[in-house]
């Protein structure tokens, strides 16, 4: 449940849809009950939300083996390259 803006910079509280952006990630997840040799993924989809003023200099982006990252809209034309 998205309860705050996801920029740990920022504790401004979810209320509206309308207000900020919202954004769907879908992740692999390691089930934690599978047997370690059998190493049983699953897909979770998790939500993060970014207030109108984060949203408007700031977007979320994932990075393979650390996850959420925040970036900055200037930075996105090189991280978007970086990570293809």
């Amino acid at each position: 449940m998205v309860s705050k803006c996801a920029n740990p910079n920022c504790s401004a509280p979810f209320l509206y849809l309308h207000q900020g952006k919202l954004f769907r990630l879908e992740t692999d997840a390691q089930d934690p009950v599978a047997d370690a040799a059998m190493k049983k993924f699953s897909r979770r989809t998790e939500f993060f939300w970014l207030c109108s003023e984060c949203a408007a200099r700031l977007t979320l982006g994932y990075e393979k083996g650390v996850g959420l990252v925040i970036v900055s809209l200037s930075e996105t034309h090189g991280y978007a390259a970086a990570a293809s």
